[in-house]
Order: C-alpha cells, then sequence, then structure tokens
C-alpha cells in the first residue's frame, strides 16, 4: 500500500539529535539543581513535549524549578552545547525520492516547539519538504492523537491513507489512539519490544528498509 501521507517525528526518526537532547537536558537539570539524570532517564522522554518531559522526568519539580530547567535546557541546546546534530545517512535522497511520487505528501508530528523546528528547518533548508507540520506547543503533546487529526484536517487526508512514522511509543500511540497505521524505528530511542506493544504495522531497522517500505517495494 502507498499511502497518501506520510507524517514523520522528527528526533530520532529523521535527525540524529538524540545525544544533544541527552547532554542539554542533563546539563540544565544540574544548573536547575534536580540533580543528575541518566542517559536512559533522558531518553526515555525525547518525543514528549518540553513540560510534559520535564514532569515525567522530575515527578514533584516546583514550577519555579521547573520553569529554570526549561530556560536552560533551551539555553543549552539553542547556543551553548556543540554535540553534532545530522540527518541520518540517506534521509536527505529518501525524501527527495518520495517527494517524486505523484500526489505524495509529507508532514512532521514533534516534540519540538514550534520555534525550535523552524529553526531546524531554516538551519537544514529542509522546510520545503513537507507540506505540514505540528509541534506540541501548539497543540497537544504526545501521545494525545491532537496534532495527528489536525495534520488530517489540513490536508484533506482520510486516517486509512495515512501513516505515521516515529522511534517512541508516544509516536505510535498517538497514531494507534486514532486507527492510523504506524511504523516504528529501532535506530532511535525505544526499544522493539516496546515499540511492539504499539502494534505497528512494520518495524524497521534502518533508514534506507523504512523508505523502501513506504515506497511500496
Amino acid at each position: 500500500m502507498q499511502y497518501e501521507l506520510i507524517i514523520f517525528d522528527w528526533d530520532g526518526t529523521l535527525m540524529d539529535s538524540v545525544p544533544r537532547i541527552v547532554s542539554c537536558m542533563q546539563a540544565a537539570a544540574l544548573e536547575a539543581e534536580w540533580g543528575e539524570l541518566s542517559t536512559a532517564e533522558v531518553e526515555d522522554i525525547i518525543g514528549l513535549g518540553l513540560p510534559e518531559a520535564i514532569a515525567q522526568l522530575c515527578p514533584g519539580i516546583l514550577p519555579v524549578q521547573a520553569e529554570r530547567l526549561r530556560e536552560r535546557y533551551s539555553h543549552h541546546f539553542v547556543t551553548a552545547d556543540a554535540t553534532p546534530m545530522l540527518f541520518f545517512a540517506g534521509v536527505e535522497a529518501q525524501i527527495a525520492r518520495l517527494r517524486s511520487r505523484e500526489q505524495q505528501r509529507l508532514a512532521v508530528a514533534t516534540g519540538k516547539s514550534r520555534r525550535g523546528l523552524d529553526r531546524i528547518f531554516a538551519e537544514t533548508n529542509s522546510g520545503g519538504w513537507f507540506h505540514a507540520s505540528r509541534t506540541a506547543d501548539e497543540t497537544r503533546s504526545k501521545p494525545h492523537p491532537q496534532m495527528l487529526s489536525e495534520l488530517l484536517a489540513e490536508l484533506e487526508v482520510p486516517v486509512e491513507r495515512a501513516v505515521m512514522v516515529g522511534d517512541t511509543a508516544y509516536d505510535l500511540e498517538m497514531a494507534r489512539a486514532i486507527g492510523m497505521d504506524r511504523v516504528g524505528v529501532t535506530y532511535g530511542v525505544h526499544t522493539p519490544e516496546r515499540l511492539a506493544r504499539s502494534q505497528p504495522k512494520w518495524i524497521v531497522h534502518s533508514i534506507d528498509e523504512l523508505f523502501d517500505r513506504l515506497s511500496g517495494e
């Protein structure tokens, strides 16, 4: 089956940004005097909106401390951290391959803020790849399906003609909530076993395998 609309998560699905997210969150937690966060703890919340991520990472955190953590995370991510962020090898060519297909539409559904997504679109000249996008701060955070429902409505695509692609259970669960097909990728943060619990149509292990499936090959 060739889907009319393919919706991608960003971090850990298209872009290899997980190491930077982890290092920035760990630094921010120390500066906010929350304490140390393990790599596994931070990886587990990637995909959520930042307020939801902080609440899950730091149960019981006071509002003023949570705001300090949020501010320091944003500072590190935007200006202070030099950890490289690149697309996974092959993403650019494979997206171009999809875009060459007649009637194919592409979108992004991400836990990033609108400001953050627009920044990375500009830095990578990738905003023109997508027909629409939704971020956690302009709708509701994953795993709530509102961002998917809004994308379907904006692009006028029925749910049965769309698929969600992501590396976390949050991605897959928001798709499952509205009966949308979903594909889990294992090169991101959540384990194949965890992804499998969301009953994806496929679980794939590489960029090439992902795009071959999406192309119907």
